[in-house]
């Protein structure tokens, strides 16, 4: 009698235990940093000159981002990622030190954002190759998905310290080595050094974006982005209102908090459903977590208000990016993968516009239920057409 097979689980450690994986984990994180240091540095260094002007400098570096990441993430699926990661890094380096030269502020900003390396796409790129087993892969990306929310808690906590002990164009001088010094590192790794670029497939000038599947999911991805990007205004207009001025940087860092002990949770152990199914769930999820925070009358309150949206944040993100990784065409995984965050850039900056207005803070459940909706009636509908109409059926008998 054959034995029954059991499923195979696989935790953190078996990950890190991969040959590069902790590497490659690590050097992106600090490649990764001016993502969370940049805006704030940026903000430091031009507020000599109003912060009217620091905010429009700050701005144009997080457009330029979304903008220049799919770009980038073309080049890799075509170039290999050692020649663009190293070409945009330096590109980047040099944007951030334009910034303190007078007169090239906005040049910079702009340069230094659309040069941004795309070394999130890029690694999650390497993880399917890198990893033995799709399992691995799962919980390689949430792994990924939960620790990259310690750039948005340590990188303006790094600039503020950076300043305080040099100066504001110190700290952005900083944010420039660190961004270069984890991407060089990233691209003189070995595997990063031996990905060979897929033949592209003939889907043409859109790329991923002519596979509905993720059309859809980078749709649903720019609504669940919004809550994201609204969450600082409204955590500012938060500690306005319960005369706490500290809980305005106390509340987005608790649902980074919330995030990373969500995303570590999720990728503990396997979850029933499909990916999909999941994604849906998790929208409903970041949706409705939102409610206690638009009730909250106290300080306490708030703070543990803003832990439970972020406990869907990162699993939402790591099961979209497994998607990506199953849907994306031949050839475009990074570009695939750059789309993604493109998208959740995009919504965050739509977030941050709106939030500021009177129905600021309803932007966080609304939103999310945007989201899930949408991929519920987009996966209704691919569903019923499936299924054969009644003539079909009996023209099939």
């Amino acid at each position: 009698m054959s034995a029954v097979p059991t499923e195979v689980v696989v935790g953190y450690r078996d990950v890190l235990r991969v040959p590069h994986a902790t590497r490659l984990l690590v050097c992106t994180l600090v490649g990764r940093l001016p993502s969370g240091m940049a805006p704030v540095a940026i903000l430091l260094t031009g507020a000599g000159s109003g912060y009217g002007s620091a905010g429009l400098l700050a701005a144009a570096y997080l457009l330029a981002t979304a903008a220049g990441g799919p770009v980038l993430g073309r080049l890799v699926d075509r170039l290999g990622q050692t020649r663009v990661l190293t070409v945009s890094a330096l590109a980047a380096s040099a944007g951030f030190v334009l910034v303190l030269v007078d007169g090239g502020q906005l040049a910079g900003a702009v340069l230094a954002g659309c040069a941004r390396p795309p070394l999130d796409a890029t690694l999650r790129s390497l993880w399917r190759p890198l990893m033995p087993a799709p399992e691995h892969e799962r919980v390689a990306l949430s792994l990924d998905a939960s620790s990259q929310e310690v750039i948005y808690i340590a990188g303006p906590l790094l600039v503020a310290a950076l300043a305080w002990a040099t100066s504001a164009h110190g700290a952005l001088v900083a944010t420039a080595a660190l961004g270069l010094a984890g991407t060089l590192l990233v691209a003189s790794a070995p595997p990063s050094r031996q990905w060979i670029p897929t033949p592209r497939g003939n889907i043409g000038f859109l790329g991923p974006l002519r596979v509905a599947r993720l059309r859809r999911l980078y749709l649903a991805m720019v609504c669940a982005g919004v809550p994201m990007g609204a969450v600082v205004p409204i955590a500012v207009h938060t500690a306005d209102r319960l005369h706490v001025p500290g809980l305005a940087g106390v509340l987005p860092a608790a649902v980074s908090v919330g995030a990373m002990a969500g995303g570590l949770l999720y990728g503990a152990r396997s979850w029933p459903g499909s990916a999909y199914t999941q994604l849906v769930a998790l929208c409903a999820a970041w949706s409705v977590g939102w409610l206690p925070m638009l009730a909250a009358d106290g300080t306490v309150a708030a703070v543990v208000a803003c832990l439970v949206p972020g406990l869907a944040m990162a699993p939402l993100l790591s099961v979209a990016y497994v998607i990506t990784s199953r849907c994306a065409p031949e050839g475009t995984a990074t570009e695939s993968g750059a789309l993604l965050v493109a998208a959740l850039d995009i919504g965050c900056a739509v977030g941050t516009a709106a939030a500021g207005g009177p129905g600021g803070p309803l932007l966080l459940p609304v939103s999310g239920t945007a989201a899930f909706l949408l991929l519920t009636v987009c996966h209704a509908l691919g569903r019923l057409r499936l299924l054969p109409t009644t003539s079909a059926r009996r023209r099939a008998a």
